[in-house]
């Protein structure tokens, strides 16, 4: 099995070990973002049926850019408004570790099977989320998953917003 590979299934197992190893190694930024392209992929083709072809490109383009607006955001919140005495942080840390948070979104590809796409999203949501706080305590060096969970719903809250305003602003634009 190649690194990459290996990597991912790690990733996917919740092992703090594989999160602290791509936290201190720069050269895994372009892994991550193929872990997160790959999981969009996966989601897209799990929701074929729902959003067509059309929405593996959107999705995707949506995915990578969730994915660095989210890592900006617990960048910054964890290190201004919640960091602990030991918190050292840099961007591409947050970058690689919540790349590879998205590991679990690979099984989003099982919702092209009739009848259990709202499952398998829903499995794959809670995963990736559990992930996430993982990825988040470990770059962030916290000692409270409860802080690293904090961190994630203000970005969650904040992302959300701003995703929401855009598409507001997309929509109002097309219907113009």
């Amino acid at each position: 099995m190649n690194i990459f590979t290996d990597r991912m299934i790690r990733a996917a197992k919740l092992d703090v070990n594989l999160y602290e190893e791509v936290e201190a190694d720069r050269s895994t930024m372009r892994q991550a973002m193929g872990v997160v392209v790959l999981s969009s992929l996966a989601a897209g083709v799990g929701s074929i049926s729902t959003l067509g072809l059309g929405g593996i490109l959107l999705g995707t383009l949506a995915a990578l850019g969730g994915w660095y607006i989210w890592a900006w955001l617990t960048y910054f919140i964890g290190t201004r408004f919640l960091a602990e005495p030991q918190t050292e942080a840099d961007l591409g840390q947050l970058l690689r570790t919540t790349g590879f948070s998205s590991s679990p979104g690979l099984i989003r590809v099982l919702g092209i099977i009739p009848g259990l796409g709202t499952v398998v999203f829903a499995v794959a949501s809670i995963w990736m989320l559990v992930a996430m706080v993982i990825a988040v305590r470990q770059a962030l060096d916290y000692t409270s998953t409860f802080r690293a969970v904090g961190v994630c719903v203000i970005g969650w809250i904040i992302q959300t917003v701003i995703f929401v305003l855009l598409f507001s602003l997309l929509g109002g634009l097309q219907a113009a």
